[in-house]
Parts: C-alpha cells; structure tokens; sequence
C-alpha cells in the first residue's frame, strides 16, 4: 500500500482558511474560564453517532439552536442557584414569558394572572394567547379570596405571577398561591426576577422566569431569560421552546455567565443601598409612602420577611405634586439614570411618564397602587451617602 498523504499539505489557502488547524487543549490543561463557543455546528464526524446524539442516546452537540456548550454551563449554573435542576436559555426576559405560555397552554384553557404583573405578561396574556383562545382572569395579587375562588370554580391551566411585583414591590403571598394551585390542579409560572435566583426555591412553583438581562448579567450591556424547572417539565417544553427559535446566543451566554460570579456580591450591596435609600425617602416630608418591603411601614413586610433572604433594590414612592414634580426630581438626579430596566451596578430612574399602565381601567389603576406621582428607583452599588445626597438635591429642585 502507498502512503497516505495528509490532504491538508495539497490544498490551497482559500481551502485552508475555511478548514484552519485544531489546537486541541490537553486533558490536564483546563483554561480556568471557559471558552465561548461561538459555533452553530458541531460534528461527530459519523453518521450513526450523530443519530444517537439526535435521539438523546449519547451526550455532545450538533446544532446551537437545539444546545450549546456555553449556554449549557449556564444552564446549569442557574438551575442550581434556583434549586431546580433544568434550563432553557432565551434572548430575553419577555421571551421567557412568551415560550413558556405558547408551550403550556393551548385552545380552551384558563390562565390566572394578575393586574400588578409586568405589562409585558399582560399584553401577552390579555392579547397574544387570547387570538388563540385562551382564556384568562386578571385579580389583584393580594385579593386571596377572588384567588380562591377563581382555582375552585374555574378548571385552570395555570397561575403566572410576580413577587416583588413592578413597580410597587406588592408581596405574592407565596404559600397560598401554590397550595391553592395544586390543589386545582394547575401549574404555577413565577417571575423571579426581582427577586433573585437565591429566593422562593423552596417553594412548590413549577416554573420560575427570569430575565437575565437585568442581575444576572449586572451590567446592563446583555440580554437573555431562563425558564427554569424540573427535568421532566422542562423536557416537555424544549421541543416547542428550541422550535420557536429564541435561544440565546453564545458571547450573550459567556457575558452573562461572568455576571454570575458576582451575583451575590452585587446583590448584597444594592439591598443594603435599598434599605438605606428607602429610609431616607421615609422620614422625608414630601414623600407620601414609601414602597419597599424592607421597611417595618410596607404593608407587607412580615410576609416578605418570611419568604425571601432580602428585599431586593426595586424602590418605589409616591411624590406629592403629580407627573410635573416627579419629572422635575428625574432630571436633577445625577446619579440615577433615567431610563427602563433594574438590576445594574448604575442607580436608575424611571419618574411617572414612563411607568406605564395606560391601559388600565380605572378600578385596575386603583389595584396597581400607580399615580401620577409613583416613582421607581432601582438602587445601585454606588455609596448610599453619594446616592441620598443626590436625592436630597433632586427633592429640593423639584419643590421649587
């Protein structure tokens, strides 16, 4: 026999470039942060190992849309600090929300959610899953009996909820909500974002969503979600979730995956930075009430205490004066960026024009506790002195 020659030695450096050499890293030789896959493909090299990677036969990749080395890592990263064991990764926090209700509702079923609810939740309810028949009741978060009543007179598919809700940090009473939940039967869907991988997985909720653009990532320069549960729950889900087509791109993954690593960290500081912030709103005269449950005067704050390890950075207030007042104070705040979204190390804003809620009836803005003069603040990891003083300058400009 002849010998073999190494075709790569022949070809030409238009052939080359497209097939560049591998480096392979020794076994002994890990890189101590993992590398961004960012490839679509992967290849076994053989037809009848690619099959059985296809059938869940064998571990490996083959096509990023379906799983992907980085997303995987983070995957499991997050169900772990959630206390499930399951992920998928999506583009972003409202993607979370949509493939999780296409896949688990269909034609005929009955969705509880809740007026306080992220607006997204509700356009996606009240209007998207309403064009293919399913039905839907909208309550108060804390109206417990028309919770009760509603899981015992309607056959419902299931209850999508918040805690601490957007923006005026209402408490989910946890415990009754799920136990009313299974007792109907129906799955339970929370967004966690608020409050954070590390609270409400003890909890019997079958579906946690949260958008990781805002404390996972921290830096607020990537967008993503994960839908988190069991196994088996996501296992039925993936088909439908991957063939919609949101997954997340991989440097998406990797940028996340190094926010993670200081996820405590950054959130320790904003909820002592919280705590300070909403005291001093408090005590000051022109504030009307103070929303944030690490307050001894939040109506819930026993509940919240009971249920989360902390209160989260999401502080919310009601201005004297209206939506002319809370502008003003927006825009002589120096250290707090107006603009949407929380869980940044930078403070931001967001005065009464753009907290949304236009489409509420009047007996829905009632619920929402929302007024022309609500502001939210998502507080950052900046020094609290630096923050209140900025605040105290703001309150006086806008009382001029």
């Amino acid at each position: 026999m002849g010998v073999r020659l190494d075709y790569r030695v022949c070809m030409k450096d238009n052939t080359f470039v497209n097939h560049p050499p591998e480096v392979a890293v020794p076994a002994d030789n890990r890189p101590l942060v993992a590398p961004i896959y960012q490839s679509v493909k992967f290849s076994f090299g053989d037809s009848k190992e690619t099959l059985r990677n296809l059938r869940g036969e064998r571990a490996g990749f083959f096509y990023s849309r379906n799983s992907n080395p980085t997303l995987r890592q983070l995957e499991l990263t997050l169900a772990r600090m959630q206390g499930r064991d399951e992920c998928l990764l999506v583009g972003s926090g409202v993607a979370t929300i949509a493939a999780t209700l296409l896949s688990l509702c269909k034609q005929g079923d009955h969705i509880l959610a809740f007026i306080e609810s992220y607006g997204p939740t509700r356009y996606i309810v009240q209007h998207l899953l309403a064009k293919y028949g399913v039905a839907h009741t909208l309550l108060s978060i804390q109206d417990l009996a028309g919770i009760e009543r509603v899981l015992g007179e309607t056959p419902t598919r299931l209850v999508i909820f918040e805690s601490p809700t957007n923006p005026v940090t209402k408490i989910a009473d946890v415990e009754h909500l799920t136990s009313h939940a299974r007792r109907a039967n129906c799955l339970t869907v929370m967004d966690n974002t608020f409050a954070g991988f590390h609270n409400h997985g003890r909890y019997d909720i079958d579906v946690f969503v949260h958008s990781l653009t805002k404390f996972a990532s921290g830096h607020g320069d990537v967008m993503g979600g994960a839908i988190i549960a069991n196994s088996k729950l996501i296992a039925a889900m993936r088909k439908d979730v991957v063939s919609m087509g949101p997954t997340l791109d991989p440097h998406a993954a990797f940028l996340i995956q190094r926010g993670v690593r200081t996820y405590f960290l950054r959130y320790e500081r904003q909820c002592a930075n919280a705590q300070a912030v909403s005291r001093f709103l408090d005590d000051h005269p022109r504030i009307k009430r103070v929303f944030y449950p690490g307050l001894e005067s939040h109506p819930q704050h026993a509940l919240a205490k009971s249920q989360m390890q902390d209160f989260g950075s999401v502080v919310s207030f009601e201005l004297d004066g209206g939506y002319e007042v809370g502008n003003r104070f927006a825009e002589a705040l120096q250290f707090f960026s107006m603009t949407s979204s929380v869980g940044s190390t930078e403070s931001l804003v967001m005065p009464p024009q753009l907290l949304g809620g236009q489409e509420y009836t009047a007996a829905q803005r009632e619920a929402s506790l929302i007024s022309g003069g609500t502001v939210r603040l998502s507080v950052g990891i900046e020094d609290a002195a630096d923050l209140i003083a900025d605040l105290t300058q703001a309150l006086d400009k806008a009382f001029v």
